[in-house]
This record gives C-alpha cells, structure tokens and sequence, in this order.
C-alpha cells in the first residue's frame, strides 16, 4: 500500500489549507471531495460508499467532511453525512486495509459546557450537530477497537474554527463590527475559545506521525479572548480605536433570539439571528486540550490570526477570491 494520506472533504475550508501544508512537507496525499471544481480534486461522498474506492490505495485517512451549520434542514442531513459518513469510511479502511484514520470532531459534542472543560469532559451536546459528532466519534472508536495495537485513531474536536475567506459566525461577528452594527448584549466578559485555522491545519500534520492508538485532543488557541476584548481588538485593527460601543441588557438579547425563532417559523425560512445563535454568543466557552502536553506548537498566534483575518476580509480587496461556508 503507498504511503498517501486521503484528504475527504479536502476542498473545504480547513481542507485547502491542510492540503497546501503537506504540499510544503514530504506526505503524499489526495484531494477528494464533492466538489471537484479544483481540478486536483478527485470526486468521493462520504455518503456514497462506492465512491469511496478512490481511497483504496491510502494508507491514512482524514475525514474533515462533515455537516456543519446548526440549521440545516431536514434534521437527517447531519445523520446522513456525519454518522452515516463515518460507517462508510470505516468499511472502506477494514476493507483495504487502512489502519490510520484522522477525524475531526468537534467541542459541540460537550454542548455548554463548564470553563475549561478537557477532553474527559461529558458529552452533554444541545444540537444534532454534537449529536452526530458524538455518534461518529463512537463508530472510529469501535473500528479502532477491533484491532487497537495495529491502529491509530486520533480524533481532533476543535472549538470554533476562524480564518481569512471563511463565512462562518466568527466571520458574522466581524462583519457587523467592521460595519458599525455591531451591539454587545450583556457585560461581554464571557470568554470564547477559537482556532485559527492554519493552526488547526498544522496540527493536523503533527497527528498524522502519531503512533498506533487511540488519541484525542481538544483544539484551541490560547490564549482565550473574551467578548470585550474580541470586539475591541478587532475594532484597534480596524478603525485604531478600541471602544466597545454600544451596550445592552442580557434579557433583550435572548428575547431578539427567541423572537427571530417565532418569526424565522412563520416566514418558513432560517434568519440570521436565532436563540440558539444568541445562547452561544452570550455563553462562555471555554475549553482547555492535552496538546499542551505534545512538542506541537502553532505556527500563528491567535491575535495575528485575527489581524490576518480582518485585513483579508475587511480592509485588502479579496472579494473576488473563493469563500467557504460553514456555520
């Protein structure tokens, strides 16, 4: 078997940049994906298992396709690809042969969950989201079970991921401080863990000389900001002033959530507001990892990931460059 890594979901956000990082190392690897507008892409659904022979001749597989916003409709689309994925992608590897599988998680599995919460923490997830990661990380575990001394499992559960080209809630966030809109909803001293995503990208090559086993790690870039200094920091990088601005009381922030929710169901369509977005952006969370204990260490502080982050976005001219969405 050649010594090549599989990259699923490899033409994603976190996927570009785990690929143009191996580019830069001695690893083989394969781009697949369902979407093969990159013409190095080489077609596989997770969903699809015949599909997934294109994989035959891996010898690691990366698995980062996943369902990831937390409206998707119907609710069985996060079991089709992200339970039902991860069976798929084990039968492929029993059937072959493929005795490393790299999977990312998610820190949704642990649902709100206590400040600095570990990777022993309990999986209390509040979304079919964490739901389905939770499952998943089940079904690696059980493939990596059969045969625990020959087999090297390593499961990666990154809180929010943020980056230059990305259209998520971090990029939500900064968009509407970069647009004067933003209003901060209570004190704003809830802390927030999130991960660069060219560090989630290095990390990911760190785990793939992992030896045989069972390994899982929490992903967070220290150190963890809260609401006030997100929000300033970002307006010093955009404007050169650091003030919060406009402040309001908790309670009508989680009514404009519950609200939105009333509204989103009559009108039949999702908004960009909702109780479950609020919940989170008012919520601490805040995680702590193992990694710590390893010789990784991130190529990028998180304060320079920020900055890289709203220059690309908010201030040079990238509009016509490629966009990813995620939640």
């Amino acid at each position: 078997m050649n010594s090549k890594i599989a990259i699923l979901g490899g033409a994603g956000f976190l996927g570009t940049r785990f690929a143009n990082r191996l580019e830069q190392s001695t690893y083989d690897f394969g781009i697949y994906d369902i979407d093969i507008s990159n013409g190095s892409t080489v077609f596989a659904d997770v969903e699809d298992s015949s599909s997934l022979e294109a994989i035959k001749d891996c010898s690691v597989i990366v698995n980062l396709a996943a369902v990831h916003r937390d409206d998707i409709k119907p609710i069985s689309r996060y079991d089709d690809v992200n339970v039902n994925g991860a069976i798929n992608v084990c039968n492929i590897a029993r059937k072959y042969g493929i005795k490393k599988i790299i999977f990312t998680s998610s820190v949704a599995v642990y649902g709100f969950a206590k400040a600095n919460t570990d990777e022993n923490g309990d999986h209390n997830y509040f979304n079919d989201y964490g739901r389905t990661k939770h499952l998943a990380e089940i079904i690696y575990k059980e493939w990596h079970d059969e045969d625990p001394d020959d087999r090297m499992l390593v499961i990666v559960r990154p809180t929010v991921i943020f980056g230059e080209g990305n259209r998520g809630n971090v990029f939500n966030l900064l968009s509407q401080i970069a647009k004067h809109r933003f209003i901060m909803f209570g004190k704003g001293d809830n802390k927030k863990s999130m991960a660069y995503v060219e560090n989630v990208a290095a990390f990911l090559v760190f785990a793939c000389s992992f030896d045989n086993g069972y390994h899982v790690y929490n992903y967070i870039d220290k150190p963890d900001l809260d609401m006030n200094e997100l929000v300033s920091k970002s307006k010093q990088i955009l404007f050169g002033k650091e003030k919060v601005g406009i402040r309001l009381p908790a309670w009508l922030g989680y009514s404009l959530g519950i609200f939105a929710d009333i509204l989103a169901n009559i009108l039949g369509r999702t908004l960009p507001i909702s109780s479950t977005r609020v919940k989170k952006f008012m919520s601490t969370t805040q995680f702590s990892s193992s990694i710590s204990n390893t010789s990784f260490v991130p190529p990028v502080k998180i304060e320079e990931g920020l900055k890289n982050t709203l220059k690309y976005d908010f201030i040079e001219d990238n509009e016509q460059k490629r966009k990813f969405y995620s939640e």
